[in-house]
Order: C-alpha cells, then sequence, then structure tokens
C-alpha cells in the first residue's frame, strides 16, 4: 500500500522534473481525472472533512490495472498533500488549456470507403444499413455498430474480385471477410481482400495499421501482405502496423505466426511482436496494452514525441509544425481516452513544461 509521504515525494519529484517514467505515468493519469472533476470549486474544508475516509478506502482498492486504479490513488493523494499542490497544475495550466480549447477539434470515428472490383465507391460512414450490395451472390451488409459483412454463402460464382476498404485520416472501420475472419482498420489505412476465398490461401493486402482475429482452415493458410513483409497465419490474433516510412510492428496475441522479411523469417509465439526495419527482422516482448491501445479505444504513450505526434496526427486529422527548438525525441508517458478532443491529449504534454501547442485551424504548431 503506497504511503502518503510516497505520494507526496512523488509529486514534488514531477514538479522538479526528476520522477522516473512510471511516476510520471502516475501524476499524468491523475491530471485526466483532475480536468474532469474541478477541484478548484471545491474548498479547502470540504476536501479535509473527507481526508480519513478517503484515505482508508484506498486499503479496499485492488489493483486490477494502471489506467483504472492510478487516477484514483493520485486523486487521493491530492487530499492528503493538500488543495494548493494540486491548484499547482491548475493554474500552470489555465491558461494555455483555455487557449486550446477554443480551437479545439473533434476526435476521429467510423469513415471508409468500400471500393469494388469495378471501381464504384461506396461511401460507408453515409450509406443505410443493411444490405449494400450483391456480388455474384455474395451478400455486402452494412451493421449498425460501424461493420461490413461479407456473406459468401448463396455464391453463384466459383469466381472471385478484389474489394478495397480505405479508412482515411480521423477514421476506423471493422469487417468481417467472407471466411468469417475479423479486421479493425485504424486510420489512414488500405485493406483488399477477394469477395471469396478460393485455393490453397486466403491472402489480403494491408497498408497502415489493422488488428486481425482469423478464423482457424488448416487447408488455406491466410496471409497478410504489406510492401516488404509477408504475415502467415492458420488462425490467431495479431495486430499489424505497417505505415508507410515507419518501422513494421506485427504483435501476436494468441495462436502463432509467421513474419516474412525481406532476406529472413521468424515465428512469433503469442506476447512476442517482430520489428521490421528496411532489411532487418529483429523479435522482442511485446508491450500488448500498448499495441492495442488504438483498437480498445485510447492511446497509451511510452514514447517520442514524434511518434506520439504521428499517431495523434493520423485520428485527428491534423497537420503537425515542429517549431525548430523542439526536440522531437524527448519522451512522454500517459494514456488517454481517444474519444477525448484534441485538447485532452495536447494538455498531458503540456503538463512537462518542455513542450506547448498551438492550434490554427487543422494545423498544430508545436513549441518548445
Amino acid at each position: 500500500m503506497m504511503q502518503k509521504k510516497d505520494i507526496e515525494k512523488i509529486l514534488n519529484d514531477y514538479k522538479e522534473g526528476t520522477c522516473t517514467p512510471d511516476e510520471r505515468a502516475f501524476v499524468e493519469s491523475w491530471y485526466l481525472s483532475y480536468q474532469d472533476s474541478p477541484v478548484h470549486e471545491i474548498s479547502e474544508t470540504e476536501r479535509l472533512t473527507d481526508l480519513d475516509e478517503v484515505w482508508n478506502n484506498l486499503s479496499s482498492i485492488q489493483r486490477k490495472k494502471k489506467i483504472s486504479i492510478w487516477p484514483r490513488i493520485a486523486a487521493a493523494a491530492i487530499l492528503v498533500i493538500s488543495v494548493s499542490f494540486g491548484l499547482y497544475f491548475y493554474n500552470k495550466q489555465k491558461s494555455n488549456s483555455q487557449e486550446l480549447i477554443a480551437h479545439d477539434i473533434k476526435p476521429g470515428r467510423n469513415k471508409a470507403i468500400l471500393i469494388l472490383a469495378n471501381g464504384t465507391k461506396i461511401n460507408l460512414n453515409d450509406a443505410v444499413n443493411g444490405e449494400l450490395i450483391t456480388q455474384a451472390g455474395i451478400r455486402v451488409t452494412k451493421t449498425a455498430d460501424g461493420k461490413i459483412v461479407y456473406d459468401a454463402s448463396s455464391a453463384t460464382s466459383p469466381k472471385t474480385a478484389l474489394n478495397t476498404i480505405e479508412v482515411p485520416v480521423g477514421g476506423q472501420w471493422q469487417v468481417k471477410l467472407p471466411d468469417g475472419s475479423f479486421v479493425f482498420l485504424n486510420a489512414s489505412s488500405t485493406l483488399t481482400y477477394p469477395t471469396r476465398f478460393i485455393g490453397n490461401e486466403r491472402k489480403v493486402s494491408l497498408k497502415g495499421e489493422a488488428y486481425f482475429e482469423i478464423a482457424h482452415n488448416s487447408a488455406m493458410p491466410f496471409k497478410v501482405e504489406s510492401q516488404g513483409q509477408v504475415v502467415e497465419v492458420l488462425g490467431t490474433h495479431f495486430n499489424i502496423m505497417a505505415y508507410e516510412n515507419e518501422p513494421y510492428k506485427t504483435t501476436l496475441i494468441e495462436g502463432s505466426v509467421k513474419i516474412w522479411g525481406a532476406n529472413t523469417a521468424k515465428l512469433l509465439q503469442p506476447g512476442q511482436q517482430a520489428l521490421l526495419t528496411g532489411q532487418d527482422l529483429t523479435v522482442k516482448t511485446a508491450d500488448i496494452e500498448e499495441a492495442l491501445a488504438w483498437k480498445n479505444g485510447y492511446f497509451k504513450f511510452n514514447e517520442s514525441l514524434k511518434n506520439i505526434m504521428k499517431k495523434i496526427s493520423r485520428w485527428y486529422d491534423i497537420e503537425i509544425v515542429y517549431i525548430d527548438e523542439v526536440d522531437q525525441n524527448m519522451e512522454f508517458g500517459g494514456e488517454i481516452s481517444r474519444n477525448k478532443d484534441l485538447t485532452s491529449a495536447l494538455e498531458i504534454m503540456e503538463m512537462s513544461g518542455k513542450v506547448h501547442f498551438k492550434i490554427e485551424k487543422r494545423r498544430v504548431i508545436v513549441m518548445p
């Protein structure tokens, strides 16, 4: 059980810039809950009245996962330490927050374009729910929760055709393939696939990022092709990040996959991640929570400013501009819901005092 003095030390170390990455994530997670409940409107007397009760309740909290417990412990810790220390964060961010909020940008949402084999384009976010089209007996249906479902049970031809789903920046989409496999596409991603799987393999092409749940079929291995990489599976769950000009990351959740790079191949076990950088293919232990954060509706930051801003720019459909003095390799840690407006994502990094942001229409200027 964390003691009062331990929490006070963490907060003071954060203020001085000497805390560890885990301690930084602790404070920044608290800050999100602090924003949602404006403590500056509660008097110090009211806080101290409930002090003992709040502290005693900490002993009954069971650590389930970091994102849920840290805000609760930290919020209670602020009561213990005093109102004035908590207000340090509020006053420090108030003027910057007001400027950001005035130009805030909404998060991404379900939107995509379905491109049929004949070149016809269907705007999926505008299309009505229900059957969209029938191709040689293969029914394509849009569901109310943002999915495209292929049903090949009544196919009238042994032939197949290629369809493509394009997900723009600021979008996401889900598709159930003709074999029953499930694919969840992240922003700025494209998936090309046949309307019916025939032959001795199931093959799709991916640009961008997607989470796959593959229906098992030992007679027809499933292959995901990206430029310079092939992932081969039978039936498994995994995530592929294959954005242009970024290292490819393939993270295995369950089952097994074989990764083919330019000059070598690696077999992944659950909990491992393959990293393809140019011609170099390596395997390491994966951070599953971080790899699947986008799919589960939040960002998990434990990386450089440059990489964080790439993710934010894809989801919020914004342009990033850096002032020359900004160190793009400085690292940040924290978690935030992808359902929040852009300001919430930027404020957590501004807390460090090392970087600030200005929003101009759909452009974010990063300043020291």
